[in-house]
């Protein structure tokens, strides 16, 4: 009894010391005392749900003994996108935090433009017998298999950043897609003339049917958004497979030469700043550029004004979400929603130099 009793004050003080206050403050929040302002009791309260804080949890956990293992299938930071850096870093903070419980998380990096990077991970992953899994579904039919395989064996799993429509993960964690396109349709609107020809540009190896492949879905959006508003901006597009920069550089050249009215670019990914390098080098800014993703590369551009907006949805937020979820289901036995939307953020020149991830 002595020690459980140790434990379940060393969750206090995990409380205190998360939300800068003392353990008698928290001791007040849990029993529902008098003495604590509304502010701070808000603060406590969402650290408490946060880490789904039970009294006697974490001691029971401890005694248990039990040791969880939760996989991590997402891509690794390449040369061509630095993205998941981020996410990565979201999910190196959760792992800390949830240290005392006994869990350890695996990461299992993939290639995003190598199917067979990411069959092999999945194979690692299966070998581990991991009592949760998070992933990055890029490889549509991989996933799949791959969800297939959870759902036999009882093996919660959430999705990150985007999701497989109909397949009954754990959680999704990410953006609305479809509304990140139709917003990026309300932003050109406002500012491209009416009518002026807009390219739609996708730059992908894996680019499979609108309904599960996420930068489609995002372009499905943007099509509703002049759809329903009744607008007269033609549309033309162009599937980029080769993702280099040279591949890019050519698929970019044909668009422009073929269609020298084009006034607007969507970029559905993060790759935006390889559009902008094409346009800075060709002296196109009088285009208006606009994707995805808090880069390094793709802030440059913006701060020059190649690109004109960045749409953002806290990607270290989502690593870090996203754990947390399987430590709920797994571990606290707890309801986790099915779904988890990030915001759809808007990032200017003007307030890059605010914005989280």
């Amino acid at each position: 009894m002595k020690k459980e009793a140790n434990e379940q004050m060393a969750g206090v003080k995990e409380i205190a010391r998360r939300a800068n206050v003392s353990i008698a403050t928290v001791d007040r929040v849990i029993h529902n005392r008098t003495g604590v302002s509304e502010k701070t009791k808000s603060r406590i309260n969402k650290i408490i749900d946060d880490l789904n804080y039970q009294p006697n949890l974490i001691a029971r956990t401890l005694a248990s003994r039990k040791v969880f293992d939760f996989a991590v299938l997402i891509p690794h930071v390449s040369d061509e996108s630095d993205y998941w850096r981020a996410p990565l870093l979201g999910i190196e903070k959760a792992a800390a935090e949830l240290q005392q419980f006994r869990i350890n998380i695996h990461p299992f990096l993939f290639d995003q433009n190598e199917k067979e990077s990411f069959i092999k991970q999945v194979e690692m992953v299966l070998k581990l017998r991991p009592d949760g899994v998070l992933v990055a579904p890029y490889f549509i039919d991989e996933t799949v298999a791959l969800a297939n395989h959870c759902d036999a064996t009882n093996t919660p799993y959430v999705f990150i950043n985007s999701d497989i429509p109909d397949l009954p993960s754990t959680c999704y964690i990410g953006p609305d897609i479809y509304q990140s396109g139709y917003l990026c349709g309300e932003l050109i609107d406002y500012i491209a003339p009416d009518p002026s020809k807009i390219l739609v540009v996708n730059v992908s190896k894996e680019i499979k049917a609108p309904r599960y492949n996420r930068l489609l879905r995002k372009e499905e959006g943007l099509r509703s958004y002049f759809k329903q508003a009744g607008k007269a901006h033609p549309i033309v597009k162009t599937d980029i497979r080769n993702t280099t920069d040279e591949g890019i550089r050519k698929s970019l050249s044909k668009m422009f030469k073929d269609h020298p009215d084009i006034r607007s670019v969507f970029v559905s990914n993060s790759r935006v700043g390889s559009v902008a390098r094409f346009l800075e080098e060709s002296g196109r800014g009088d285009i208006f550029l606009l994707g995805f993703d808090f880069l390094e590369d793709n802030i440059a551009y913006l701060k020059k004004g190649i690109i004109d907006f960045l749409i953002c949805n806290r990607p270290l937020e989502q690593g870090y979400r996203g754990i947390m979820s399987l430590y709920r289901d797994v571990v606290v036995h707890s309801p986790v929603d099915s779904q988890n939307l990030m915001p759809i953020d808007i990032v200017t020149r003007q307030n890059c130099n605010y914005y989280q991830i």
